[in-house]
């Protein structure tokens, strides 16, 4: 059961930063040790990328589990429905999941390759999302010739 006040809970959530998270942080600093060089928070590409590699055409997310649905239809949904202010939560995350959706089909619709990475795989495993990026960079380089 939750012990915070709304007030409490209130104060919390509007703590929570939307972009130079501690995983964006991680990533990025792999990435640029790695020699890559990108843009964060490109504003005018759909869903605002967190990570942009222009010269492969990469757009990478990192998303927060609670916020993006991970394991949504696999038992997430309920937690948030038995939890606090369902009525608000689960319309919500299913929105975001929605235009996580619509955002990476635009992206790949002007030929972009979309990653998308979980915060705490990032965080627990950085470097295995450092050589998916280069994987996908291989393939872009391969697809371009």
């Amino acid at each position: 059961m939750d012990d915070m006040t709304p007030e409490e809970r209130h104060r919390n959530m509007q703590h929570i930063r939307s972009k130079d998270t501690k995983p964006e942080l991680v990533l990025r600093k792999r990435l640029w040790h790695a020699g890559f060089r990108y843009r964060k928070n490109v504003k005018n590409l759909p869903g605002k990328p967190d990570i942009v590699i222009l010269k492969y055409h990469i757009c990478i997310f990192v998303d927060g589990e609670y916020f993006h649905g991970k394991d949504w239809n696999t038992g997430k949904k309920e937690k948030v429905l038995a939890g606090n202010n369902p009525s608000y939560w689960v319309p919500k995350i299913e929105k975001n999941m929605q235009r996580d959706r619509e955002s990476e089909a635009a992206l790949n619709g002007l030929g972009f390759t979309v990653l998308r990475f979980w915060s705490r795989d990032v965080l627990k495993s950085p470097d295995v999302c450092v050589d998916t990026v280069k994987k996908a960079v291989l393939q872009n380089k391969l697809n371009a010739d």
